[in-house]
This record gives structure tokens, C-alpha cells and sequence, in this order.
């Protein structure tokens, strides 16, 4: 599981994260949603231990992720697919990911396999489209076979034939018993995709429960009006102009 509590992250005065509590369970996408500047990435990076929380614990299972051994195959992580090196093949910068966690140089041929890029593996990343990066960015977060997945905007520059298979590959994750946490602006296939949501609104949670929760929560209609007034319901978001 991922276990937030309490967290809180402030850049001198501005608050990006406002003590935070929740728990990502395994068996079922967890949806995190909430308008930009929300704080969801943010939060991303304090569990994967890229920022440092003011106060507040974020936790893998029962450890801080600094904290895991090889950590790919505790937690495997999408959060900018376009940190590539252009001039490294595909299969490459897999290679170096599994060289460094000690996963076998097998693994890397079945997760290209795996996105559709079993054909690309020796191309240069400099020549993917933006699709076929975030392809290869999937991958690189199944290397370690990891049972945690966090992947922000896992669908940017898929086709929808790309989404669609991503969309199958979250739900047949999360039934295989992997936690699986996807952020997304995107609600309409959050709707398709997720079980549970989180929704957050300037760092402040404002929902934690089932899919169909969250709509009646919100007056109900599509997953993006009910967001919509959940977060507009925020007191942050009150204004002269509202």
C-alpha cells in the first residue's frame, strides 16, 4: 500500500501541500484528480522521495521509498516520460534502469514487448514520437515487476488505441493485487479507468472514495462536473470573481 499522513509541503509561505492523509489500496485503481496547481505532483514526488515534505510521513507499505532496496521492484514510476537521453537507444536506457536495480537484461525485452515497442528497441530515443515515449516510459516503470505503480498522466500522446491499451493494463495490474495510483487531468477516462479517486483542491483533500461516490458526492452527471463542483465548493477557490 501507499500511506499518506499528515503531509504538508510549503515553499516559504505558498502551501503546495496541505496535510494530506489517505491510503492507496492494492486490487484497484486509485485515481488522484484535482484542478493544476492542486498539488498532486507534488505529492507524487515526496512519496517517490524526490521532495522532502515539511511535515508529515509518505510511505511505501511501512518505509519511506529512500528507504527500499532496488527500489524498481518495490515501486515502479511515471513522472516524466520526456527525461530522455535523445542519443540513447531505447533498449539502452532500459538496460542502465536494470543494471542498476540488479533486474536480469531479459526483463528489458519483455517490457518492450509488453508497450508494442519490441521492434524499436534499438532506435534512438531522439527519432519516438511523443506516443511511442510514453510507451517507453511505461516500461521503464514495469521493469522491476514492481506490486506499486504511480504514473502521472499515463495516456499524454496515446492514440486512442494507446489509451485503450493502457486503460486494459491499469485494471489487469490492479487485478493481479498491485496498488496502482494514476493522476490525471483527463476525467472522462478516469471514469473509465478508475475504481477510487482522490481529489484534491489547492493541497487539501476533498475526496477519498469509490468512483461512483465521488459523482453522487458531487450532484452527480459525469465524473468531470462532479469534480468540477467539489473543487469549486472549495473555500480556496472562492473569489471576488466567483
Amino acid at each position: 500500500m501507499i500511506n499518506v499522513r499528515n503531509l504538508a509541503k510549503r515553499y516559504g509561505p505558498r502551501v503546495a501541500v496541505d496535510d494530506l492523509t489517505f491510503t492507496v489500496r492494492p486490487g484497484r485503481v486509485t485515481g488522484f484528480v484535482g484542478p493544476n496547481g492542486a498539488g498532486k505532483s507534488t505529492t507524487l514526488r515526496m512519496v517517490l522521495g524526490l521532495d522532502r515534505p515539511t511535515s508529515g510521513t509518505a510511505l511505501i507499505g511501512e518505509r519511506p521509498y529512500r528507504e527500499l532496496t532496488r527500489p524498481l521492484c518495490h515501486v515502479g514510476a511515471l513522472l516524466d516520460a520526456g527525461a530522455l537521453h535523445g542519443g540513447r537507444r531505447a533498449r539502452h536506457h532500459l538496460l542502465w534502469q536494470a543494471h542498476s536495480n540488479r533486474i536480469p537484461a531479459r526483463r528489458v525485452r519483455e517490457v518492450l514487448d509488453l508497450v508494442g515497442l519490441g521492434d524499436a528497441g534499438s532506435r534512438r530515443t531522439k527519432g519516438f514520437s511523443l506516443g511511442m515515449t510514453q510507451r517507453l516510459g511505461i516500461a521503464g516503470a514495469l521493469l522491476g515487476d514492481p506490486p506499486v505503480l504511480i504514473l502521472d498522466e499515463p495516456v499524454n500522446g496515446l492514440d486512442p488505441e494507446g489509451v485503450r491499451w493502457i486503460r486494459k493494463l491499469l485494471r489487469a495490474l490492479a487485478a493481479e493485487g498491485r496498488t496502482v495510483l494514476v493522476s490525471s487531468h483527463l476525467m472522462a477516462e478516469m471514469e473509465l479507468t478508475a475504481d477510487h479517486l482522490l481529489v484534491i483542491g489547492r493541497g487539501r483533500l476533498l475526496a477519498d472514495a469509490p468512483l461512483a461516490e465521488v459523482v453522487a458526492a458531487g450532484g452527480g452527471g459525469t465524473l468531470e462536473e462532479s469534480v468540477l463542483r467539489l473543487t469549486d465548493a472549495a473555500v480556496e477557490y472562492r473569489g471576488a470573481g466567483r
